[in-house]
């Protein structure tokens, strides 16, 4: 009778996290206003710096123009485009907190601590689904990208690359997010908490070359964790070596990962004591 009883308990976290997964999935479905805001917000960025700011800022683009293509506009798309599906990650995990602080202040969550379920599903439930929103608001976005002048060079085995990365960019601030959604004492500090996320881009070189800006702010966007990012983003999309970025993103990305991971398990438990 032992055996039964241990495999059961051990399939429950996975069963319950599939539960929770359904939950915020019929969420998304059933609240698409969300989805629809948090994939505008990186369009109206897209479209605001090629066609107001494009011209401008692709002339200037000078050394940082990819190999084969003059300034202008159109350089300026294949430069801001990996900024801007950067910002859709941070678009989506925006969402997250706040998706996580309506369940904190409602209620359901204490419920749910009630209910004979793994206490980790609950919190997993929602990493998978701002996983599944990411991906298709990043499939939109890039679309988008694509139907305005973005040019990428990357080939197949690019284009997987860019795909993990991005899932493990996505991964790292959504667990941050899920903490960031728990501190949080209501929904509208929630929607504020992660902007930061979303104002860091700015302060990179997503949108221009780090050299043009002084040396202060120079040496922030240089060693800030956006920056490896979009430039591995960037060198995947065209083609281009990505040098130390790639693996300086990646080492970003599990410190942030494993730091999201223990603050919201921390705070998550930290509530379940009182």
């Amino acid at each position: 009778m032992s055996t039964p009883t241990t495999h059961s308990l051990r399939t429950f976290p996975l069963r319950d996290s599939a539960t929770m997964l359904r939950r915020n999935l019929k969420r998304l479905l059933r609240y698409p206003s969300m989805t629809v805001l948090l994939i505008g917000m990186p369009v109206v960025f897209l479209l605001l710096f090629v066609y107001v700011f494009g011209g401008t800022l692709g002339a200037g683009l000078g050394g940082a123009t990819p190999a084969g293509t003059t300034g202008g506009r159109a350089a300026y798309v294949n430069y801001v485009a990996p900024a801007i599906i950067l910002m859709t990650v941070t678009a989506v995990v925006q969402g997250t907190a706040v998706t996580i602080a309506m369940d904190m202040t409602e209620g359901i969550i204490a419920r749910f601590r009630t209910m004979h379920i793994a206490r980790v599903s609950v919190l997993t439930g929602h990493v998978l689904g701002s996983l599944i929103q990411a991906v298709f608001s990043l499939a939109i976005v890039i679309g988008v990208a694509l139907l305005v002048g973005f040019r990428p060079a990357a080939g197949l085995g690019d284009w997987l690359a860019v795909a993990g990365f991005l899932l493990a960019v996505s991964f790292a601030l959504i667990w941050l997010s899920v903490a960031l959604g728990q501190v949080s004492n209501s929904v509208e500090t929630a929607s504020n908490m992660p902007m930061p996320l979303t104002l860091l881009p700015f302060i990179s070189s997503g949108f221009v070359p780090t050299e043009s800006m002084p040396a202060a702010l120079r040496w922030f966007a240089d060693y800030q964790p956006f920056t490896p990012i979009i430039e591995t983003l960037r060198g995947l999309l065209m083609d281009q070596p990505v040098g130390n970025s790639a693996w300086i993103a990646l080492a970003w990305c599990a410190a942030v990962a494993l730091g999201g991971y223990l603050w919201s398990k921390r705070l998550f438990n930290r509530e379940s004591a009182r």
